[in-house]
C-alpha cells in the first residue's frame, strides 16, 4: 500500500502503479510464508498458536509450495515495471530471503532490512521515463526506516530467540537497547524526509516532524513488556507519518 502510494506520487500511471503494488505484494508473500516455514520448529517449541502453520492448521509443503509459487510470480511482476527496476526489487526481495535463510542470526542482522528498505525508492523510480535514481536522502530514509523497522519487529520476541539461539543484533543489545535504536533511527528518517527535498518546510512539514519526534520516543518508552506489540505499533504509525511527510514535500523521489 505505502510503495503504491509513493509510486503515483512518483508518477506513474494506474497501470505501472498496479505491476509496482503485485510486485511487492507476491515478494512480501514469498518472504512472510518463506519465513514461517523456515522458523516451524522454534515457532512450535514457542508455542505461537498465532501462526497457522505452528498451531497445525496448514500442512508445511504447503507453505513451502506457496511460497515458492509468490516468489516465481514476483520475478515478471516485478520486471514488468522494466529491466532496471526490477532488477533492483528482486535484489531486494533476495536480501529479505537472506534474512530469513540465517543473516537474522547474526550480527549484521540490520543489513537486510536496510537493503530491502532503501531499495524501494530506487525500485519507483529507475521505472520512470530515463530510469532516475533517487536523490540520497530517499535511499538512506528508506534504509533507516528499515533498520528501525527491524528493531521493533524483534523486540517481542527477544526472549524466545535468545532461547533458540537467534543472536542477530536486538538479541545483542537486549530489549531496551533493541527500543533506542528503534526510536533514533525512525527519527533519522523523519530528519532526511523534512530536510532532504529541496523546497521550503512549511508549517505542514514542521508539524509532522514534531510529531514524528513523539512517536519516536513512543517506541522506546511506550512499554517495558518483552512481548508489547506497542513499539511496533508505534512504528507503522512513523512509517505512515513518514509517507505523509514524502507526499508533502510533493513527492520529489529523484
Amino acid at each position: 500500500m505505502i510503495v503504491t502510494v509513493l509510486a503515483f506520487s512518483a508518477g506513474r500511471d494506474p497501470r505501472g502503479c498496479a505491476t509496482v503494488a503485485a510486485a511487492v505484494a507476491t515478494g512480501q508473500l514469498s518472504v512472510g510464508w518463506s519465513n514461517d516455514r523456515i522458523d516451524l520448529r522454534r515457532d512450535v517449541a514457542a508455542r505461537r498458536t498465532d501462526k497457522p502453520l505452528a498451531a497445525g492448521a496448514l500442512r508445511p509443503g504447503t507453505v513451502s509450495l506457496a511460497a515458492a509459487l509468490a516468489l516465481a510470480a514476483c520475478v515478471p511482476f516485478s520486471l514488468a515495471n522494466g529491466r532496471i527496476a526490477g532488477t533492483v526489487h528482486l535484489v531486494a526481495v533476495a536480501a529479505a530471503w537472506a534474512y530469513n535463510l540465517g543473516v537474522k542470526r547474526t550480527l549484521w542482522s540490520p543489513l537486510p532490512y536496510a537493503l530491502a528498505f532503501g531499495l524501494l525508492p530506487a525500485f519507483i523510480t529507475l521505472a520512470l521515463p530515463g530510469s532516475p535514481w533517487p536523490g540520497r536522502w530517499a535511499l538512506a530514509a528508506g534504509a533507516l526506516l528499515g533498520v528501525g523497522a527491524h528493531f521493533a519487529n524483534v523486540l517481542p520476541d527477544i526472549e524466545d530467540d535468545l532461547g533458540a539461539g537467534v543472536r542477530g543484533l536486538p538479541q545483542r543489545l537486549g530489549a531496551h537497547g533493541s527500543r533506542v535504536a528503534a526510536g533514533l533511527s525512525l527519527a533519522a528518517v523523519s530528519v532526511f524526509l523534512i530536510f532532504g527535498p529541496a523546497g521550503r518546510i512549511g508549517s505542514a512539514g514542521w508539524a509532522g516532524l514534531a510529531l514524528s519526534a513523539l512517536l519516536a520516543c513512543a517506541v522506546p518508552l511506550a512499554s517495558r513488556g518483552p512481548r508489547s506489540r506497542l513499539p511496533f505499533l508505534a512504528t507503522l504509525g512513523l512509517a505512515l507519518l513518514d509517507v505523509a511527510l514524502l507526499l508533502l514535500r510533493g513527492g520529489r523521489l529523484t
